[in-house]
């Protein structure tokens, strides 16, 4: 296996904060992440899945993402509340 390809298969840098760049973030969900994979990605992010118990606060910055998930488990979009 050469450095490239190992390099290729390395799990993403987390990205530290709130979600600030929407087209690198809309491409991530289009991949149909797992919760999982959310949260390594997206750590400060808080991810909302179905029927998880929520305020019904408003949040502008980005921080809580309300996740539609597939009949297989996995992420198949959502919306930031």
């Amino acid at each position: 296996m050469s450095a490239s390809s190992s390099k290729s298969q390395a799990a993403p840098v987390p990205v530290r904060g709130f979600v600030t760049d929407m087209a690198a973030f809309d491409a991530f969900i289009a991949r149909r992440p797992t919760a999982d994979e959310f949260h390594a990605a997206y750590p400060d992010v808080l991810l909302i899945l179905p029927n998880m118990p929520t305020t019904m606060e408003m949040r502008y910055n980005n921080s809580r993402y309300f996740a539609e998930v597939g009949g297989d488990g996995r992420i198949s979009g959502g919306r930031f509340q």
